[in-house]
């Protein structure tokens, strides 16, 4: 009887093995998120200036003496609009400049942003629900919170220009709508079932304090001699601590019915969607190859003699 002699482990080919093991990546290109826009030295510039900016514009009334003609408002509005209109402006440039946004970047936040707006008219003005957050929230998350920034703000300056929204109260909806982006992009890392969880927390307490936020342009208007309840009303020149207790009240007051709905809607959305949505932005994203390097050689026929 003839013996069949093993065949040496050093026989196996190389291909063989490779064939065998599938590829793997990397440990730290598995755990990376795409970003189609990072927060670099220049962005971080621009955000925290328009931050500033639009938390001077907003807390103004507060701190106001009675004297002021900023009080309510009255004309700070439209410096605000084209000033807010100049630092996004500069956010997008600035991003263009450190090389983290190219054009295929500036086409999805072009994307995205319509797709914003057109979402907002089915639910504005109805008991507010807004189903256009959903796009702000999960676009943040899963491009950035450059990106979520961007598209919170020319979200919503499309949206007021396509319904005639436009006023005195779009810089501060603008601002309220790019911090909420800007807040979903930085949120710490977590993924299936925790993200979602993540997210729809996020959500609700975004979309009330949006709510109670957007209050403060329009509340300094209302005062005990426009015949407005003492308890609800703006008090020119008084303590801060004061005016913030009836800005509390005037928030639950009126506004809550409908924040809370918002707030519901965005949720739902957010675990009914959120899923797939964040999948395919990241899938985007991926294919885009925002991160790619552009490198320049020479063609064989330009080394040709």
């Amino acid at each position: 009887m003839t013996m069949l002699a093993p065949r040496p482990a050093s026989t196996v080919t190389p291909t063989a093995k490779r064939r065998n093991t599938p590829p793997t990546a990397p440990p730290q290109a598995r755990q990376q998120q795409p970003h189609a826009v990072r927060i670099g030295r220049r962005t971080s510039v621009a955000i925290g200036l328009t931050t500033v900016i639009g938390l001077v514009a907003f807390g103004w009334p507060l701190v106001a003496g009675t004297s002021s003609i900023l009080v309510a408002h009255a004309s700070d509005a439209p410096w605000l609009f084209a000033l807010l209109l100049a630092l996004v402006l500069a956010v997008v440039l600035a991003e263009v400049a450190d090389g983290a946004l190219d054009a295929k970047g500036v086409a999805l936040l072009g994307v995205l942003s319509a797709t914003a707006a057109a979402l907002r008219p089915f639910g504005s003005g109805h008991a507010g629900f807004e189903p256009m957050w959903i796009v702000v929230v999960l676009g943040g998350r899963a491009l950035g919170p450059g990106f979520g920034f961007c598209l919170g703000s020319i979200g919503m300056f499309a949206s007021a220009v396509l319904t005639g929204g436009v006023g005195p109260w779009l810089p501060f909806q603008m601002l309220g709508a790019a911090w909420i982006g800007l807040g979903a992009g930085l949120l710490p890392r977590a993924s299936g079932r925790r993200e979602l969880a993540l997210l729809a927390g996020y959500s609700g307490i975004a979309c009330i304090a949006y709510g109670f936020l957007l209050n403060l342009w329009f509340w300094p208007f209302l005062t005990v001699d426009s015949g407005f309840p003492a308890a609800l009303s703006y008090v020119p020149g008084a303590a801060m601590v004061d005016n913030l207790h009836h800005w509390l009240l005037f928030c639950l007051t009126t506004s809550l019915g409908f924040d809370l709905p918002r707030a519901a809607l965005t949720i739902a959305l957010v675990f009914i969607a959120g899923r797939q949505v964040l999948t395919a932005l990241r899938r985007a994203s991926r294919r885009a190859a925002f991160h790619a390097p552009v490198v320049f050689t020479a063609s064989d026929d330009a080394a040709a003699p």
